[in-house]
């Protein structure tokens, strides 16, 4: 698929000072700087025309501001992600066809590159509302780890389905439990690019069967029918920040790895 050089977009990053195993996770320090700035300067560097942070925290949103990016303050009510971002793109007044990409407030190493990817790849998919990531899973844990997310696509790349079980499940040489010596499955990256027209339409959707057997929002579009467009990324991303641990890596990584 070839895809347009030039694309805008919006990077909006939804931040939630909630977190049970990581308290005020979006302030953590990395090296001088909250754990959302660092996020925000990667969604910058991915060379979107506007970055702005949705918060319904005033610290959180001060914070951002004080380094010099956006923040827009949102209701305390969203369930979800995808929620938020449809205020945005109502608060903003967006055109239907503006592309906004989610960033998620918790992958400070996220590459920029991907960013600007799933833009372009929503851009040069015009029956898809929405576009994200993927790549090949190699290790077997993951391939049977219900945290990890599975997707399969059809030949034109849209999704098919997304799980947390394994899947494709290769009857002949799965066993119960026994970790296949090779297989053929992809991992999904929670990454999203979207058309504002859907963002605008998403929190009317009625909440589908498979996403509450899933926990799995992205469900809820394939479930009413909106195509999404998956397309491979080069290699596994670095881990986001859930626990402690996390961010005392992502801090490591940083330190040696990361202009700061």
């Amino acid at each position: 698929m070839s895809h347009p050089a030039n694309v805008s977009f919006i990077a909006v990053i939804p931040a939630r000072r909630a977190s049970t195993r990581l308290p005020d996770k979006p302030l953590a320090d990395i090296h001088g700087k909250p754990m959302v700035v660092r996020v925000a300067e990667r969604a910058a560097a991915s060379g979107a025309a506007r970055v702005l942070v949705a918060t319904d925290d005033h610290d959180i949103a001060a914070a951002c501001r004080a380094h010099g990016h956006e923040a827009l303050l949102t209701r305390a009510d969203h369930p979800s992600g995808t929620d938020r971002l449809a205020e945005v793109a109502s608060v903003l007044g967006l055109a239907d066809d503006a592309l906004v990409v989610n960033v998620q407030g918790d992958e400070p190493l996220i590459d920029p590159a991907l960013i600007a990817e799933c833009a372009r790849v929503l851009a040069a998919s015009p029956d898809c509302a929405i576009a994200t990531a993927c790549h090949a899973i190699h290790d077997p844990a993951e391939l049977f780890n219900p945290n990890v997310v599975k997707v399969v696509r059809d030949r034109a790349g849209r999704a098919l389905y997304f799980s947390r079980a394994p899947i494709p499940w290769e009857r002949e040489r799965y066993g119960a439990g026994t970790p296949p010596e090779r297989f053929e499955a992809m991992r999904h990256i929670g990454l999203y690019a979207y058309r504002a027209a859907f963002l605008k339409t998403y929190p009317g959707l009625e909440v589908a069967p498979l996403e509450k057997i899933e926990a799995l929002e992205q469900l809820r579009a394939l479930w009413h029918g909106y195509r999404i467009a998956v397309f491979e990324a080069g290699a596994a991303q670095a881990a986001g920040v859930d626990t402690p641990e996390d961010l005392e890596r992502v801090r490591r990584t940083f330190l040696a790895n990361v202009k700061i």
